[in-house]
């Protein structure tokens, strides 16, 4: 081991030395020079003083002659001559070994940045063979893109196809469209006509019984059967079967409640009767539960349940389905026939507000905090967004136009927006129709140019859209609006508003026509946030209202 370290120490000493050996040998030849010469000079000083030490012997002994003066003479420019020639080849031997040490150093110099480009150029050779070998992948690269730009080129031109073949499907489907609208516009004109007809049938019926009343009164003798209520005035057999159609004379004003129920362990936000006029109702609590009630006997039919501790914010109830929107930024749809929830839908970024079923119950309307309203498409097994709408408030309520077509929202500046469900343009924006937010919106049903709507100024309005402005305006100095989902509701003929306080409970009936107040009713021990007008179904029952303290009345 010692001998290998030794013979490397060696090695090493050999190749440190090996640059300094020119100079070494310089060095000594110059010192081999230096000691020639100055034997010489030595000798020459010899010589010199042996010479002057004769002369000066011959000068003081007198026998010196002119030959040996010259002679001394002779010899003292010579030693003088050799003397500047030692000189000048000292100097000459020192600028040589100086001039040797320099280009030593350089040499060194030389080789030290030789090894250094030798290192250099092998880093370049390693860097060369490593550039050539990502060459190579990204032209494998570069080849397999290439591939795939082409299969995407191919994609790209089917796409364009099935675009150009859904557009031409399109086309077709909006000229479809096109003719069932003015379809229907025709036949609700037609429906218009009709129940015109009915209106004037029933004035011509009012004053015949008033006539035969009078009759009556004037000859007690004579027993007529006349009508006992407002119920048997609606009833119309069609010969084996009877069916109740509400009309004019079907909307019935109550007056005192005919179920107190306890619906829920905590506060109700919301009530909806079923939009198809069967005999159900709907509630939306804060225990996190929706439940379906029987107008019939008052008693719960379902009861469907969302995300635990999450409430329920919002509920509509249309054609065996049920909508229900929640703090939890989803959408629930339950089906009645099996109480069992058939979508969930998500994609609002903050808790939803409202819900509403177009009138086909084929989309969902929603409205959320994140300020957008998402139209969802829920007529296949899975849903999908169809339109999405923004807006710079967040919106309390929204409503849906009997067109199925235009969506009415009240959000928290004051104002009303109407949108276009199929483009999800704004078509209409009518501002600061109440001083707080808007807590509830909800179309005429026998008049879509106008909007019914509730706000914080604890005032009802009546907006007409074509004016774009406030038509009407009804208040009571018990009447107060204390919540964001404080609502208001027309009656199946659009004659009557009911709105419930948020201090009392005092529920209020106005007359649309004149703002005159035709009922004044007390039953809720606490502060009423939703109310609910709807057609009477099968057993005339038409109004629910609901408190914080989880009652739902249904009034007779």
């Amino acid at each position: 081991m010692m001998d290998e370290v030794m013979m490397l120490i060696t090695e090493r000493n050999s190749i440190e030395t090996y640059p300094f050996i020119p100079v070494y040998e310089s060095n000594a030849s110059l010192q081999s020079l230096v000691d020639i010469l100055q034997q010489r000079n030595e000798d020459l000083e010899r010589e010199v003083a042996e010479t002057v030490a004769v002369n000066m012997r011959k000068i003081e002994d007198g026998k010196a002659n002119l030959a040996s003066s010259k002679n001394e003479l002779r010899l003292r420019d010579k030693v003088e001559k050799l003397q500047e020639q030692l000189n000048e080849k000292l100097r000459t031997e020192v600028e040589s070994s100086t001039s040797q040490l320099r280009t030593t150093t350089e040499v060194v110099k030389l080789m030290d940045s030789i090894s250094s480009n030798e290192s250099t150029i092998d880093e370049l050779k390693t860097l060369k063979i490593k550039a050539e070998e990502e060459m190579t992948d990204l032209k494998s690269q570069l080849k397999n893109a290439e591939t795939t730009a082409s299969f995407a080129t191919k994609q790209y031109e089917s796409f364009k196809e099935e675009l150009d073949m859904l557009r031409e499907e399109s086309m077709e489907l909006r000229t479809t469209n096109e003719q069932l609208v003015n379809r229907i516009i025709s036949e609700k004109d037609k429906t218009v006509m009709q129940f015109n007809q009915m209106n004037d049938m029933m004035m011509s019926q009012k004053k015949e019984i008033e006539m035969l009343r009078a009759y009556k009164e004037i000859n007690d003798k004579v027993s007529l059967e006349a009508p006992t209520s407002i119920e048997k005035g609606n009833e119309e057999y069609d010969g084996q079967s009877k069916t109740r159609k509400w009309g004019g004379l079907g909307v019935v004003v109550p007056s005192e409640p005919k179920f107190i129920i306890k619906a829920h362990a905590s506060e109700i936000i919301s009530v909806r009767y079923d939009g198809t006029g069967s005999d159900l109702v709907a509630t939306a609590s804060c225990d996190s539960t929706i439940k379906v009630w029987d107008t019939t006997n008052g008693r719960a039919r379902s009861t469907l349940r969302g995300n635990s501790g999450q409430p329920m914010l919002g509920v509509d109830i249309n054609g065996g389905l049920v909508a229900g929107c929640s703090s939890d930024k989803m959408i629930r749809i339950w089906s009645l026939k099996t109480d069992r929830m058939i979508h969930q839908l998500v994609g609002h970024m903050n808790k939803v507000t409202c819900v509403r079923f177009s009138p086909d119950s084929r989309s969902v309307v929603s409205a959320s905090a994140d300020r957008s309203i998402k139209v969802w498409d829920i007529a296949r097994h899975t849903y999908k967004v169809n339109t999405t709408m923004r807006h710079g408030s967040t919106s309390n309520c929204i409503d849906v136009g009997s067109d199925g077509l235009t969506i009415a929202t009240g959000h928290m500046d004051g104002g009303i927006r109407l949108w276009d469900m199929r483009k999800g343009d704004r078509s209409t924006e009518i501002r600061s129709i109440h001083t707080g937010g808007v807590t509830s919106v909800q179309f005429d049903p026998k008049n879509s140019n106008v909007l019914l709507t509730n706000g914080r100024d604890s005032s009802i309005s009546f907006s007409d859209i074509r004016m774009g402005s406030v038509v009407q305006t009804l208040q009571h100095k018990n009447f107060r609006t204390t919540f964001n989902w404080s609502s208001a509701s027309f009656s199946a003929n659009g004659m009557y508003v009911v709105a419930a306080s948020g201090m009392n409970g005092d529920t209020f009936i106005w007359r649309t026509d004149d703002g005159y107040l035709e009922k004044h009713l007390v039953s809720h021990n606490q502060g009423v946030g939703g109310v609910a007008w709807g057609g009477g179904g099968t057993n005339g029952q038409q109004v629910a209202t609901v408190d914080r303290s989880g009652v739902l009345v249904l009034w007779s």
